[in-house]
């Protein structure tokens, strides 16, 4: 199976309507009624032996127009599931992808970056083009996964709420970004082992290595006296956590405002 290749150049019935409708078909109807009243009036004056109580013939020249039907509910939404085996994980992974990305474009956005020093703002930039460059990777490999037809597959633009980080405050932008970089290290080291195609394992391979020195760089940022890695990323054997999908969803759920589920992921291969 050829391995997906991308290319990235940076450069830097509602309410209302149903009111609207409502109101003119009440203007027709009450245009009805008018014509309806001209109609008995000119008869009054043509017959004036017009018995009130007696059954007017209908005029089929003028016929009763049929009742408007009622429009159909509108179905409810359904939530996109990640879906299973291979392609599961993968469009797993583009959620966290999706997200990293959107952090850091707003961090380029925000008061931090504008006043930072070179060093700083040349560390997020990189940071920002690896994820971007994850980001369409994921987007490519799903497409070209699921085949031609099939996009409905993939998982859609996601959308963020990012209100909660100050990102005119070095600090609380750092820290943020540390927990999102060592969250998408315990995520791929979760989930490797759960992609059947060894292309796709490969590939994971090589993007949670860059995503752990994307780690190690903040934590140099926010350390500069030293030390390789934050105490709670490490276990007792000197091994990187892993996190299942479940703990990686509940630790970034709070940015991500479009809905989705994962009750399809495939279990972990071994134990």
């Amino acid at each position: 199976m050829k391995k997906p290749v991308v290319k990235v150049d940076f450069i830097e019935e509602s309410p209302k309507n149903g009111k609207f409708k409502s109101r003119r078909r009440f203007i027709k109807l009450g245009g009805i009624a008018f014509a309806g009243s001209s109609f008995l009036m000119y008869s009054c004056s043509e017959d004036d032996d017009f018995n009130p109580g007696q059954q007017q013939e209908p005029d089929p020249t003028n016929p009763e127009p049929e009742p408007e039907p009622e429009p159909e509910p509108e179905p409810e939404p359904t939530a996109f599931d990640l879906g299973s085996g291979d392609v599961g994980i993968l469009n797993y992974a583009f959620a966290l992808e999706q997200l990293e990305a959107a952090f850091y474009t707003a961090v380029r956005e925000g008061g931090y970056y504008t006043g930072a020093p070179e060093n700083e703002q040349s560390v997020i930039d990189d940071l920002y083009n690896h994820e971007v460059i994850h980001r369409e990777f994921f987007r490519a490999a799903i497409t070209a996964a699921v085949g031609e037809g099939n996009e409905d597959m993939v998982l859609p633009d996601l959308e963020f709420d990012l209100s909660s980080v100050d990102l005119s405050s070095r600090d609380e932008v750092l820290q943020t970004a540390l927990t999102l970089e060592n969250t998408g290290v315990g995520a791929y080291n979760g989930a490797g082992d759960r992609l059947s195609n060894s292309d796709y394992l490969t590939i994971a391979g090589k993007i949670v290595s860059v995503e752990a020195r994307h780690a190690a760089a903040i934590y140099e940022l926010l350390n500069p006296e030293g030390g390789i890695a934050a105490d709670e990323t490490i276990d007792e054997n000197g091994l990187d956590l892993a996190y299942d999908p479940s703990e990686v969803i509940e630790i970034a759920g709070g940015f991500i405002t479009t809905e989705f589920t994962a009750n399809e992921l495939p279990e972990p291969m071994t134990s």
